[in-house]
């Protein structure tokens, strides 16, 4: 995620992987109409993600966003556009990064519950 860094507008990407754990990080294309304060992941990229995980691949489990500000946590606008459907997000911002799981009733804006990040080598 070192490209979140070099970029004045957010970046954005997918999480693959399975239950607790996140296999391998793919960046997509940021489509929003106002990159440099909003996400809005590449359709076809999460669609072709999906399309690999029913052949086979890694689970789409999430995905990861980048706050140019540097702030980790998710915004009132994340909120609002998070689904309770349980995906981790991952916030990039300062050169580090948080984890949030999007559920229903959360901590944080009434969405977001944090995540423990455990990086393991593999």
């Amino acid at each position: 995620m070192d490209h979140a860094a070099a970029s004045r507008a957010e970046v954005c990407g997918l999480l693959l992987g399975g239950v607790g754990r996140i296999a391998a990080v793919e960046g997509c294309a940021n489509v929003s109409r106002e990159p440099a304060t909003r996400f809005e992941l590449d359709p076809a990229a999460l669609i072709a993600a999906w399309r690999a995980a029913r052949k086979g691949g890694s689970s789409v489990i999430g995905h990861y966003h980048s706050h140019p500000t540097g702030d980790m946590c998710p915004s009132r606008t994340d909120a609002r556009e998070a689904a309770a459907d349980g995906a981790v997000w991952i916030i990039v911002g300062a050169g580090q990064l948080a984890a949030w799981r999007a559920v229903e009733h959360g901590a944080l804006h009434g969405r977001f519950d944090p995540v423990e990040l455990v990086v393991t080598a593999e």
